[in-house]
């Protein structure tokens, strides 16, 4: 079935979708001060035909890691929400994860201020970026440095939480520039004004924003038939935002504690994808290299990365919207 007919069938089928088979509960977990999870969200709300409970978390309540004090919610999950990023760090202690799901693409900027003698990408050299370096934004920002002859050396990464304090810090002087994801961006690019010179990073870099679980998970079969029922819920989600974002956009607002107004300015810089992309791989064999010499371990080779993407869940579910 096309992107087109699952639009349609979402439409026809959000209400009967209640009344189908119960796979039974799923435990998620993903950042909900985030818009990429809008699918995640309106997949639970609507599409899932059984008690999907969205928390905040992510790949850690996967693999029992510690919980990131104020990110996330203690529990177990069946699936979780994160970046490529994360996928990959978590995966040199876990290699049992498994990505099988592209929810959406974040589009990164470098939101800067240009009375700060910035011009141009190299025109951060010796400058402060706000920024999370070890993070997708981290990755970012060094392609983009990369591209102009620079690395994280030529500038002066500082870390600022909570991430509104970027804005604040920006407007201050106390930094340059921010390189974050939204809506800190947008905020940071408003506050700006006519000081504002941005560089974007399409062709360079987007966010890789994936459903992640483990392959114990996919090989239990009621686990399984949930995670494959949750993909194809968020299929439908997906489709039903490109038709209309309204009910995802409350959601977030709701879950995410934002204004309606972040919402409606920073949701052009995400892609809402549902899909596995094809050159999946080749990003995380890049970004491995990277996050490799940051952690001062060797880097997994291409071979290896390959096992951390399944698409035998995405097939399942795409197959099961066209069946229904």
């Amino acid at each position: 079935m096309g992107r087109i007919g699952l639009a349609l069938a979402a439409l026809a089928l959000a209400v009967p979708a209640r009344a189908q088979d119960n796979p039974g509960p799923i435990a998620i977990h993903g950042n909900k001060q985030t818009f990429e999870i809008a699918p995640v969200l309106l997949a639970a709300e609507e599409f899932y035909p059984g008690e999907a409970t969205v928390k905040m978390g992510g790949i850690p309540n996967l693999v029992g890691e510690p919980i990131v004090p104020g990110f996330g919610e203690e529990g177990v999950a069946d699936v979780a929400t994160h970046a490529e990023t994360q996928a990959l760090r978590y995966s040199v202690r876990h290699p049992n994860l498994r990505i099988i799901l592209n929810v959406s693409e974040g589009l990164y900027r470098i939101v800067a201020r240009r009375s700060a003698g910035i011009a141009s990408v190299a025109d951060l050299k010796g400058k402060r970026l706000a920024t999370i370096a070890a993070t997708s934004s981290g990755y970012f920002l060094q392609r983009m440095l990369e591209r102009a002859g620079l690395g994280f050396d030529d500038i002066t990464a500082v870390p600022i939480t909570p991430l509104s304090g970027m804005t604040e810090a920006l407007v201050k002087g106390d930094v340059d520039a921010v390189v974050i994801w939204e809506p800190e961006s947008e905020n940071s690019a408003q506050a700006l004004g006519d000081d504002l010179i941005e560089f974007h990073g399409e062709g360079v870099y987007r966010e890789l924003f994936n459903l992640n679980t483990t392959a114990e998970n996919l090989a239990d079969p009621a686990k399984r038939a949930k995670i494959v029922r949750f993909v194809n819920a968020i299929l439908f989600a997906s489709d039903a935002i490109k038709t209309d974002p309204a009910k995802a956009q409350a959601l977030v607002e709701q879950t995410g504690g934002f204004s309606a107004e972040d919402v409606r300015d920073s949701w052009r810089h995400h892609r809402f994808t549902a899909d596995i992309p094809a050159d999946l791989l080749d990003v995380l064999e890049q970004e491995e290299m990277w996050l490799a010499a940051r952690d001062d371990r060797p880097a997994r080779s291409r071979e290896q990365l390959a096992t951390l993407i399944d698409t035998s869940v995405f097939d399942e579910a795409v197959a099961l919207a066209g069946a229904e």
